[in-house]
């Protein structure tokens, strides 16, 4: 579950992302009550089997069964906001009432290394940010110079508007272009072209991490032409 409304005293309205029908809302009777079984299946970051009955346009909710929480933070509220702008991202680029089982799988994977495997949180948000552009069809261009094919240099550059990859000689003048190390361009690589089950098995030093995250989350920002709100606020806190 990824963002809720309440209704009245005790009903919510979830917004959902689903392996079978994408995001979809959903209305959810008494849930807000600590004794109705739909009460723990029906909070901010938790993955649940929920079971609807669709009457025109609506979803009703009729049962739910909690199978994961990732609420459980603590006080650490870094990993609280990025997990809370992951749903924010899910909110905004997945699809609405279509299949999105690669959604769903990011997302998943990328709270459980957030939260409790506690992976660096720059790193995570890094991986989620540009390997959900793969899905959602901003895959960037990075394999070699858009201008010349040359695969590497000491300095690549990347647009992070139209996401091509460009050598110190084909640079183009513009204000959409960032410098890329080989260990920025390495780690992009690795992100975007490797198998799923290998995305998070990479390192990077610790000071070349936010670097990478300054750029994901720009690119991600450009390409879905979205202002996310709590990425505003972590950048007030990190």
């Amino acid at each position: 579950m990824i963002k809720e409304s309440s209704v009245g005293e005790s009903d919510k309205v979830l917004t959902l992302l689903s392996r079978n029908l994408g995001l979809i809302r959903a209305f959810s009777s008494g849930s807000k009550n600590i004794t109705n079984k739909k009460f723990s299946a029906s909070s901010l970051l938790t993955y649940a089997d929920f079971s609807f009955v669709k009457t025109g346009d609506t979803y009703k909710i009729y049962e739910a069964e909690q199978k994961e929480s990732f609420f459980d933070v603590g006080n650490d509220i870094v990993t609280l906001t990025i997990a809370q702008y992951f749903c924010e991202l899910a909110t905004t680029v997945s699809p609405v009432e279509t299949p999105a089982e690669d959604y769903l799988r990011l997302f998943l994977n990328s709270l459980h290394f957030l939260i409790k495997e506690k992976k660096n949180p720059e790193l995570i948000k890094a991986i989620t940010e540009l390997r959900l552009a793969v899905i959602a069809g901003y895959m960037p261009s990075l394999i070699a110079c858009d201008g010349c094919a040359v695969y590497e240099d000491d300095i690549m550059y990347f647009n992070l508007q139209n996401g091509k990859l460009y050598c110190r000689k084909c640079l183009p003048s513009d204000n959409f272009t960032v410098s890329l190390d080989s260990t920025i361009l390495s780690s992009m690589r690795h992100i975007v072209f490797s198998k799923f089950e290998n995305v998070y098995k990479f390192s990077i030093p610790d000071k070349k991490i936010n670097t990478l995250s300054q750029i994901t989350e720009k690119f991600i920002e450009l390409q879905t032409e979205h202002r996310y709100k709590t990425l505003d606020f972590y950048r007030q806190i990190k």
